[in-house]
């Protein structure tokens, strides 16, 4: 029981650093895209 326990816990912990991992990724590439628009007027 205590292992299933321990390995749910790392389950959770992995997941919710995906999850961050991709919310800053998203944001990254929207920064991007504005800039990339931006500058596409520009022109």
């Amino acid at each position: 029981m205590r292992i299933a326990f321990i390995a749910l816990i790392l389950l959770i912990a992995g997941c919710s650093n995906t999850w961050q991992g991709v919310k800053d990724d998203s944001s990254k590439v929207w920064e991007d895209t504005k800039q990339a628009i931006h500058e596409a007027t520009e022109d």
